[in-house]
């Protein structure tokens, strides 16, 4: 039986996409992005709001931006939601997430610094 060798090239990509999923998560940046991960935040589409989060901001190459996930907000009926902190510390919740309004708020608040007003939700 061959031993079958990995592709050097194919490894390296692999380990840089698993590398810009970790630098995601660590390290103080400008911007923090929480995803509430609660039973309730789950059932209503949070794991595919982080997935985007993941995704889009690595493509996009956005090192400035720490993203994490989070238990109950208590905000159930809000639900999928992020929380996010910039640099100067104040916090803007973000809530009833699908894909349009996270493209939207990475566009309009992380890229463009304007918060998106009409996904604000009030905690």
């Amino acid at each position: 039986m061959a031993s079958r060798i990995a592709d050097p090239n194919a490894l390296k990509a692999l380990r840089a996409k698993a590398q810009s999923a970790v630098d995601l998560r660590s390290g103080p940046k400008e911007m923090q992005i929480m995803v509430h991960m609660g039973t309730c935040g789950i059932a209503a589409g949070a794991r595919d709001v982080l997935a985007l989060l993941v995704a889009e901001l690595g493509k996009a190459k956005i090192d400035k931006v720490s993203l994490r996930q989070s238990g109950c907000a208590g905000l159930c009926d809000r639900e999928p939601m992020l929380t996010l902190t910039d640099k100067s510390g104040q916090e803007f919740r973000y809530g009833k997430l699908d894909k349009n309004k996270v493209l939207e708020i990475i566009q309009g608040h992380v890229l463009g610094g304007n918060p998106v007003v009409k996904y604000l939700i009030d905690a």
